[in-house]
C-alpha cells in the first residue's frame, strides 16, 4: 500500500528524493526527454520549500520514494476561491501501473478540499496517453473553454 505524505524538503533524505522523482520524469518522453540540468537539480527542493505557494507530496513504497506530485495554489478570479495546479506528477518507471499516480491525485484532491479550493488543474501532453488516461479516469476532463498552454522563455 502506498503512503503519501508532505514532503519536508529541509531534509536532506526528501530533498534528494524530489529530485530524482522528477529526474526520472523529465528523462522520459511525459517530461523533456532529457535528465535535468545540473542547475536545476541543485536548485529544485531548495526553490520548492522556499516558494510560498507550492508544496510537494511524496509516495512512498516502504521506506523508499516512489512518485511526486509537485503543486501551487493559485486563486480563481472567475469563482472567488484557491485553486491547486499540479504541475509535476511523476513515478519512478519501477512504480508505474500500480496505482502510485492515482494515490497522489487524490491527496492532492483531498488536500484541495481541505482548503476550500474550487477545482484541481493540470496540463499534459497530447502525446502522452497513458497520463491522460490516468487522469481522465481520475475526474480531469477539458475545461469547458479551448485554452493554449503559452510559453515566453526568459
Amino acid at each position: 500500500m502506498t503512503r503519501i505524505r508532505e514532503a519536508k524538503l529541509s531534509d536532506e533524505g526528501d530533498a534528494e528524493s524530489l529530485v530524482e522523482i522528477v529526474d526520472s520524469y523529465a528523462r522520459g518522453p511525459g517530461g523533456q526527454n532529457a535528465p535535468l540540468t545540473d542547475e536545476a537539480r541543485a536548485v529544485l527542493a531548495k526553490g520548492v520549500r522556499e516558494h510560498p505557494s507550492m508544496f510537494a507530496l511524496l509516495a512512498f513504497d516502504g521506506s523508499r520514494a516512489v512518485g511526486a506530485a509537485v503543486c501551487y495554489v493559485g486563486f480563481s478570479t472567475f469563482v472567488g476561491k484557491p485553486l491547486i495546479n499540479i504541475h509535476d506528477l511523476a513515478v519512478l518507471p519501477s512504480h508505474q501501473g500500480r496505482g502510485v499516480g492515482g494515490d497522489l491525485l487524490e491527496a492532492v484532491a483531498e488536500r484541495a478540499r481541505g482548503i476550500g479550493a474550487c477545482r484541481v488543474t493540470l496540463e499534459v501532453h497530447e502525446s502522452n496517453g497513458g497520463a491522460r488516461r490516468l487522469y481522465e479516469r481520475h475526474g480531469f476532463g477539458p475545461s469547458d473553454s479551448a485554452q493554449r498552454f503559452l510559453v515566453k522563455p526568459l
